[in-house]
């Protein structure tokens, strides 16, 4: 029987292979032909993003029953606070971005939407909603991390091989395991008509993994 992670991702086949595996901004990335200009977008607007999710995550941890995912939960809030987070400062101070610039990047109408998605679906919901909200962006990092590890032609030192680098490290491969451990085991049991809403969650959350990269891609402004 097919775990509940994978049936929802097996549910959203199309619109997961068009974010994680498809896009032309991962595949530059795996080439390492990505412009700086699409990069820096894109690691101004994440870190925005970063910070919002940090509040979902946090959320997650408060709205736990038990005290072992309450924990998970603190970790992955620690880890994206403190690595995560910390990897987008250093690129940008490698790029001539100071902190309080990148601070002050302006949020972009994709970002605030995803984020808005995400925050919504934490206040609204359990802690197994927020598990399968955030699941795509989790996992899909994750993956892409995997495929840029064997696959990647970006040369060493690049900002390509760089950012590869930190999604194919131990830490975030041990915390996507539990998170999607953690969705199989609370999905389980849930009935027919909450796994259709927990579906539109992690359709909602992949289509916006697309338009992420999509804004990057298109260095996208509000006038768009």
């Amino acid at each position: 029987m097919t775990a509940f992670s994978g049936w929802l991702r097996d549910e959203c086949d199309d619109a997961w292979r068009a974010a994680h595996e498809d896009h032309p901004f991962v595949l530059a990335m795996r080439d390492g032909t990505l412009p700086l200009e699409k990069f820096q977008y894109f690691m101004r607007q994440d870190y925005l993003f970063l910070v919002d999710y940090c509040r979902v995550v946090a959320i997650a941890s408060a709205k736990s029953r038990d005290v072992d995912p309450m924990a998970r939960w603190a970790s992955l809030l620690d880890e994206t606070l403190n690595s995560e987070m910390a990897l987008h400062r250093s690129f940008c101070a490698d790029f001539g971005i100071s902190e309080s610039e990148l601070a002050a990047t302006a949020l972009m109408p994709t970002t605030a939407a995803y984020a808005d998605h995400l925050l919504r679906a934490a206040y609204d919901g359990d802690a197994l909603s927020i598990a399968v909200a955030v699941l795509p962006c989790q996992w899909g990092y994750d993956e892409i991390g995997r495929m840029l590890e064997r696959e990647s032609k970006a040369a060493p030192g690049s900002f390509h091989a760089r950012w590869a680098a930190g999604y194919a490290a131990a830490e975030y491969r041990e915390m996507t395991a539990w998170l999607r451990s953690f969705a199989d085991d609370a999905g389980a049991a849930v009935s027919t008509a909450r796994r259709s809403e927990l579906l539109k969650l992690f359709r909602a959350s992949t289509r916006y993994e697309y338009l992420f990269w999509e804004a990057a891609w298109n260095l996208q402004t509000w006038a768009d």
